[in-house]
């Protein structure tokens, strides 16, 4: 593993150096794990207290954590970043696989294939498909007709991207994906369902990351589109025509139900469900296994099923985690108001 100084590794993150600057640094650890001659680094101010017990030589400190530890550090805008700029330092990428064809893949003669490219074993191209220069292709992945893949593109072991799609330059598919899958199209007719086809495009964009068995599903007409630094999880479902905006986020075990769109930098946590034909804002962000039914305008923090404005949603969930004691209450109100009905009554007789 290399070694650096602090000052090397303050110059290749933008960070500027407190202390002694000369500290050799052999590798990266989180900080209760950082041992001497390693570096670590303070995101979150509710750790400050983990730095005065690191065993860490330096550490990369946020701007806007204000704390002074006492062993040397680098101050940066953005702790998180800079950790990964050190982390690749320290770690950096590996090409996995050699270029050339293995022997035992098969690539039609039409196909167009760049410089550099690497296909593995049981790899299946198809007719007139175009596969990027410096592109990676791992074992018993399919690329059918005319579909075209970017520049230093990585499609994981048994990657399915289907006819006519669209990937941009610097896309990771992970493990199982399946990119343009059929939509949910069927006509129903005399009591039964009769298949639509489907032959619109999938169209993913630059620097996007599709995590392991998620699904992309095509349209009968028009486009899919997933757009530039888009991040999906694994096990995401995004239906036919949907669009998703630049560098938005979804987490695991989403499902996104057709022809909906969602704006730029949105962030949609595990297990969400969204119905079909509606507008997510850019910036909304969605909490866990929230229900959407409903257009979110820009900005908006929605949770709950159905999903609502959060504060709303917890002042439901309060007033729901209460109601055993709200019950008591109105019991003990219901027996007095009896007993002074009584009481009203005895006096009324009396009389």
């Amino acid at each position: 593993m290399p070694v650096y100084t602090l000052a090397e590794i303050a110059e290749k993150i933008g960070g500027k150096v407190s202390g002694d600057s000369r500290i050799e640094i052999g590798g990266i650890a989180q900080i209760d794990e950082a041992k001497n001659g390693e570096l670590t680094f303070l995101a979150n101010p509710k750790y400050k207290a983990e730095l005065d017990k690191t065993k860490a030589s330096a550490a990369i400190i946020d701007q806007k954590v204000d704390v002074t530890p006492a062993i040397p550090y680098i101050l940066v805008m953005d702790a998180y970043y800079g950790f990964l700029q050190a982390f690749t330092l320290f770690n950096p990428q590996e090409k996995l696989l050699r270029s050339g064809v293995h022997p035992t893949a098969v690539v039609h003669e039409s196909a167009q294939i760049g410089e550099n490219v690497a296909i593995s074993g049981n790899v299946y191209i198809s007719a007139n498909a175009v596969i990027g220069n410096r592109t990676q292709i791992f074992p018993n992945c399919v690329v059918l007709d005319k579909t075209e893949i970017g520049d230093d593109c990585v499609l994981y072991p048994s990657v399915t991207i289907r006819e006519n799609c669209c990937i941009g330059n610097k896309v990771i598919i992970h493990n199982g994906a399946v990119i343009g899958s059929d939509g949910f199209g069927f006509a129903p007719h005399e009591g039964k369902y009769h298949k639509i086809p489907q032959v619109g495009k999938v169209i993913i964009e630059d620097d996007v990351e599709i995590g392991a068995n998620t699904t992309i599903d095509r349209g009968t007409l028009g486009e899919t589109i997933i757009k530039k630094g888009v991040k999906l999880d694994n096990l995401v479902h995004i239906a036919h025509n949907c669009v998703i905006g630049e560098n938005t986020v979804v987490a695991a075990q989403t499902g996104i139900s057709g022809s909906t769109t969602i704006g730029k930098n949105v962030v949609i946590a595990g297990q969400v469900g969204l119905v079909g034909h509606i507008t997510i804002g850019d910036g909304v962000q969605i909490g866990a296994q929230s229900g959407v039914s409903k257009s979110i305008p820009e900005g908006e923090i929605y949770f709950g099923y159905p999903a609502r404005p959060i504060m709303k949603t917890k002042r439901i969930e309060s007033i729901i985690n209460n109601l055993p004691d709200l019950m008591k209450r109105i019991k003990g109100l219901e027996k007095t108001i009896a007993e002074l009905q009584n009481q009203r009554a005895d006096i009324s007789a009396k009389k």
